[in-house]
């Protein structure tokens, strides 16, 4: 294997080949934008307000839920095109006391819902599904948080009522999506300007009436907003403009417990969530990946390997019902049974390899949408929550006095989304890695198709390779691709010389470039050190957002 582009002696190369790299204790937070280190907690988002939001709460005493909902109502507000209160999201939470939770704030179909009948659109009111997002945020609040809420929603509620500056990114997207929102009277009002002109970077959103919500939820919690007066304005709203989605439909929404899976990586514990979620994926892949051995290949060699696991993984996926408890996905024997299907160097497979059917959600697979954050506190609680609208701006429907966007669900957006109270499939994958009890990794991704292979590359990145997190994200990916073939990141500076390429191709496989950047996932991630306490915040070098601790005696 050759050395990566990140630089390492090779005598650490070899004795990190399998194990985590442990890094030197910090005795104060130290943040350098995308990366950061702290021994008092960490919190890393995709926004730096969501960011300083979480490690807020952090300072004022506050454990990892707080700083995840805080971070979780901050990004619903300033990163509103990937995310929204209107969304879905799904949380994975490990307490101080090492138990694992997990939250299941997806987004569902009215129980009367027939697909047949239904309209069918790309955006709109007819895509607009239950939200599940606030609710998944409250509970986590309630089940695990400490702070009280109207102090953990503050941020949130001063950002949509001064106004913060729009990144880039976020401007970006709003203009993109301008066309198809400015149908709509409540989303012209919140995110353009009164001649119907999105805002620039740089300059500043108010949304006085996003804030007013987010007070009424602040003081009336779940009920306001699934049973009292936003769900009124709601479901009047829904009910004028033809949506199938009303407000017994809200009333009877409630934020589930989502089923925790498991599965092992070369002596590390690997943890996820079950359908809705795409937990599953990302441990089968890895399993399949653990009967190789990486110091027999060249890196190249070795990230065909993965994107075959992560295709294969994608099958098994597509295949699992909503009930499912995924018992064979996460088998280490299926596991094997998978891997006689892996063109490998040195080897023939026992099966010819060919083509297999992604999991199907429509859209752009390559597309930007999602949001993820992850946090974690002193005392050994750690939670990663993923939230998403969809595609961007999901359906491009406000409320009108609301403020928030309403995500996609229905209609043509979500092929599997078919039967009635189903909750919306998707690749969305909270994570976390622990060795001998320890966390050592907690993660997960945006990015549609690409979140589980984001994840998968992460963690084979650091276990494999021994790398810290920041550096390990900042290395090219590979992903199933359209038609057979796996499609590998070639942005400049960051992805595939002509030459792995190459090394791909040799083994018989049929390699896409795509240059694109960002269009590989991204994640945003922590990883510890249990040995010296040392949290190590990592942003995904393909966006916008930080990584930081809270400063020292911030408590």
């Amino acid at each position: 294997m050759r050395l990566l582009r990140t630089a390492m002696s090779p005598l650490t190369v070899s004795l990190l080949a399998v194990t985590l790299v442990y890094l030197p204790s910090h005795t104060s937070a130290q943040s350098v934008g995308q990366s950061g280190r702290s021994d008092a907690g960490m919190v890393s988002a995709a926004h730096p307000l969501a960011t300083d939001a979480g490690v807020r709460m952090l300072e004022l005493g506050g454990n990892a839920a707080d700083a995840a909902v805080a971070a979780g109502f901050a990004i619903a507000v300033v990163e509103p095109t990937m995310n929204s209160i209107g969304g879905r999201n799904q949380i994975l939470v490990r307490t101080p006391d090492g138990e694992f939770h997990g939250i299941d704030g997806t987004t569902q179909a009215p129980w009367d819902y027939d697909h047949e009948t239904a309209p069918q659109a790309s955006f709109g009111y007819a895509v607009i599904g239950i939200p599940g997002a606030a609710a998944g945020l409250l509970k986590l609040h309630e089940e695990h948080g400490s702070l009280p809420l109207a102090r953990v929603m503050a941020p949130a509620i001063e950002y949509a009522e001064n106004g913060f500056r729009l990144l880039p990114g976020d401007a970006a997207r709003q203009a993109g999506g301008a066309e198809q929102a400015l149908h709509f009277p409540g989303t012209a009002a919140a995110y353009y300007k009164g001649d119907g002109s999105p805002y620039r970077a740089g300059e500043t959103l108010v949304q006085p009436e996003y804030a007013e919500t987010l007070r009424k939820i602040m003081v009336g919690g779940h009920d306001v907003f699934y049973k009292g007066e936003i769900a009124q304005a709601m479901a009047a709203d829904f009910q004028a403009n033809g949506s199938v989605v009303d407000f017994d439909d809200l009333a009877q929404y409630e934020a589930e417990d989502s089923r925790i899976v498991r599965g092992s990586y070369r002596g590390y514990d690997i943890i996820g969530t079950d359908v809705p979620a795409a937990g599953v994926l990302a441990i089968q892949a890895l399993q399949v990946m653990e009967t190789f051995d990486p110091n027999s290949m060249t890196e190249a060699e070795w990230f065909a390997i993965t994107g075959q696991s992560l295709r294969m993984a994608q099958r098994e996926l597509a295949l699992l019902g909503p009930d499912s408890a995924a018992v064979r996905a996460t088998s280490k024997e299926y596991a094997r049974e998978v891997a006689a299907d892996i063109a490998a160097p040195g080897q023939q497979p026992e099966q010819a390899w060919t083509p297999m059917p992604e999991l199907e959600e429509r859209g752009d697979l390559y597309g930007g949408h999602t949001t993820h954050l992850s946090t974690a506190d002193a005392n050994g609680m750690f939670v990663s929550l993923t939230q998403t609208l969809g595609p961007n701006m999901g359906s491009k429907v406000v409320t009108p006095g609301l403020g928030f966007l309403h995500a996609s669900t229905l209609g043509g957006y979500l092929g599997t989304m078919t039967q009635p109270g189903m909750r919306a499939r998707s690749n969305i994958c909270p994570f976390i890695v622990m060795k001998d009890s320890e966390v050592v990794l907690v993660l997960g991704g945006a990015g549609g198709g690409m979140i589980p292979p984001a994840v998968v590359h992460a963690i084979t990145r650091v276990i494999d390779f021994g790398m810290e997190l920041p550096n390990a994200l900042a290395e090219p990916r590979v992903a199933g691709g359209f038609g057979g073939g796996l499609n590998a990141e070639t942005s400049p500076g960051i992805g595939w010389t002509d030459g792995e390429i190459n090394q791909m191709e040799a083994l018989g496989l049929d390699i896409n470039g795509q240059p694109r950047t960002g269009a590989f996932g991204r994640v945003h991630g922590i990883q510890y050190d249990p040995g010296t306490g040392t949290f190590i915040g990592a942003a995904d070098p393909d966006w916008e957002g930080t990584a930081r601790g809270p400063m020292p005696h911030g408590r």
